[in-house]
């Protein structure tokens, strides 16, 4: 299941979340042009990737933040951003676009400390925005447990848009990350659960308090956890590509 849009349309331009996709893909097309040689590469994911090592020994802190804007190939950016697109203008509209940048940048450190908590010795980089994302992600779920999420099914020949309450997506995903996470070796490298479960559970904790304000359980009553708004709705286009009897 691949998440591609919500019925959650927001009411004021997410600036912030526009701003967060454009830094983070200037830097990578940054390391695709500028870091040429092995050396480069090297060098530059130990100046600003989360390295637990450097940590440990009481350096490297600028990584915890940095971290949050480098990937490691074009799918992990273009994943991260889509989510980030998808989920990210509605959480900003309930923020305001200040609280939204601090809780995003919160969220992308709490999810490295959960990474780092795991194994302060590591030498492993840790780079990618999915911690932060991950937070904006649990923010979302507190506030719009069934706001209708379009969610892209392959199952092999099968391909289909599905709209699907966002506590099923989201909870599905975060289930994933506690799942793998707990067989995950935190010394082998590869996708870091831990930092995505950490950066879910902060995102959703730091949601809290607004949450409370709008009312915290009968918001949820008057909203029956839709949107507190007219959903957006797609028509679906038949294909004029004509069927082909056999």
């Amino acid at each position: 299941m691949f998440p591609i849009r919500d019925h959650n349309p927001s009411r004021r331009t997410p600036f912030v979340t526009y701003i967060l996709i454009i830094a983070n893909v200037a830097v990578f097309l940054y390391g695709l042009t500028a870091l040429q040689t092995n050396m480069a590469e090297r060098q530059f994911l130990f100046d600003y990737a989360m390295i637990p090592l450097r940590i440990t020994q009481g350096d490297g802190y600028l990584g915890l933040v940095s971290h949050m804007f480098l990937h490691g190939g074009w799918m992990h950016i273009a994943g991260n951003m889509l989510f980030l697109y998808v989920f990210g203008d509605n959480l900003e509209e309930e923020l305001g676009h200040f609280g939204f940048g601090l809780f995003y940048l919160g969220c992308g450190y709490a999810a490295a400390y959960a990474q780092y908590a795991t194994d302060p010795e590591s030498v492993i980089p840790m780079v990618g925005a999915s911690g932060a994302i991950a937070g904006v992600m649990g923010g979302y779920l507190l506030l719009f447990p069934r706001a209708k999420v379009d969610v892209l099914v392959f199952l092999l020949v099968f391909i289909r848009i599905i709209p699907i309450p966002a506590f099923i997506v989201l909870g599905l995903w975060f289930g994933l990350q506690v799942l793998n996470g707990i067989g995950a070796d935190p010394t082998g490298g590869g996708v870091a659960y831990r930092a995505h479960a950490g950066g879910f559970v902060a995102g959703l904790l730091a949601t809290v308090p607004v949450w409370l304000r709008r009312g915290g359980p009968q918001f949820w009553d008057r909203s029956h956890g839709h949107p507190p708004h007219p959903e957006a709705n797609y028509t679906q286009v038949r294909s004029r590509i004509p069927q082909v009897r056999r």
